[in-house]
């Protein structure tokens, strides 16, 4: 194994380099090391691009990683352990796995409660620790997924992701047979969507504007696709549900327009799930809230037991990975041909993969 490798560095808004660095050092108890396969480029690294630092730690070490400033990023990732620390029990050497990005320090009221995602010192891999966008990265191995028999390297990429929203259809409670609005047809709006039909939704209803996200909408199985930009969403809604509203909303966008939008489109007693990244604020009227008994929801990634339930979605046809894979790029591409392609063609992609390994 080589000392060094090359890995896509975070330094600054519109400051990612793909440099030499050295390899992780020999993973500590309880971790193991990852020889990466393929990673996908998330949202929230754009964000991190273009607006950051949003979750980046700069001003001061992050609390459990110690990490401040630069990093390597990347969080939704396939590879191969290749090492294993003292007393790791639940993968082996040779196991090919998909991780959870969730590190959290197992005894704040929320880690106990069993809601990690939301430890109150989380620290994402690749977002407050060294990730993927590496040959290799050390891990906790309580976070490691063993991908099943069926689930490709690619399709576990997208694993991650699509967890996202399959926590989120999980946080709206039960939604047989109801209406269901999703708001944006990018990757966690389409794993949303599949997960909402999943679950037993009556009718599923996109907004979406970019006409080649309407179509990976449509081929993934929306109900109806809305253009607000050619419609009243919210008239068009109410007309499809005797003038009350959807049931559910989920907000996929995590722009200040949608973030009210997803309240506005529901019906009275009805529950928004909030799953987008905002980099500014709404005007809101807290009254739509309390004047209606409507529930706002928010939700952040996810638990390893959505990773079992997507994989076995993905194994049965109900979640599909291929659609979502818009292109597959190498690490020295990355700015160019990933964040770059996915800023200035945003409407034609969805996901990009990085390939890390052979």
């Amino acid at each position: 194994m080589s000392e060094t490798m090359r890995a896509a560095v975070w330094h600054g808004r519109e400051d990612i380099r793909v440099e030499t660095v050295p390899v992780p050092p020999s993973p500590p108890a309880g971790w193991v090391k990852i020889a990466v396969q393929w990673c996908g480029i998330c949202g929230s690294d754009l964000h991190e691009y273009v607006a950051g630092p949003i979750f980046i730690p700069v001003d001061a070490p992050h609390p459990l990683t110690g990490k401040q400033g630069s990093l390597i990023l990347g969080h939704e990732f396939t590879g191969t352990v290749v090492e294993v620390g003292a007393g790791v029990t639940k993968v082996k050497v040779g196991d090919m796995v998909a991780p959870d990005a969730c590190q959290h320090c197992g005894e704040c009221v929320t880690c106990r409660a069993g809601r990690y995602n939301v430890c109150e010192k989380l620290a994402f891999t690749g977002l407050h620790n060294d990730g993927a966008f590496a040959r290799y990265v050390n891990v906790p191995a309580e976070l490691c997924f063993v991908l099943p028999e069926g689930v490709s390297a690619e399709a576990g990429a997208v694993i991650e992701p699509l967890a996202t929203g399959f926590k989120a259809v999980r946080e709206a409670g039960s939604i047989l047979g109801e209406t269901v609005v999703v708001i944006g047809a990018g990757t966690i709006g389409l794993g949303t969507m599949m997960a909402a039909k999943a679950a037993g939704a009556g009718k599923v209803i996109v907004l979406e504007m970019s006409a080649a996200r309407i179509a990976k909408a449509m081929e993934c199985g929306a109900d109806v696709v809305l253009n607000p930009r050619e419609c009243d969403a919210v008239a068009e809604v109410k007309a499809m549900t005797n003038g009350s509203g959807a049931d559910v909303s989920f907000e996929c966008v995590g722009n200040k327009m949608t973030g009210p939008l997803a309240v506005d489109i529901i019906r009275n007693a009805g529950r928004a799930v909030i799953v987008g990244i905002f980099e500014e604020a709404s005007e809101f009227n807290f009254f739509s809230l309390s004047g209606t008994d409507k529930r706002a929801i928010g939700t952040l990634a996810y638990t390893l037991d959505d990773f079992i339930g997507v994989s076995a979605l993905l194994a049965s046809g109900a979640l599909k990975a291929e659609p979502l894979i818009t292109g597959r790029i190498g690490l020295e591409d990355i700015v160019e041909k990933g964040f770059l392609e996915l800023i200035n063609n945003k409407d034609e992609n969805i996901k990009i993969l990085v390939r890390l390994g052979d």
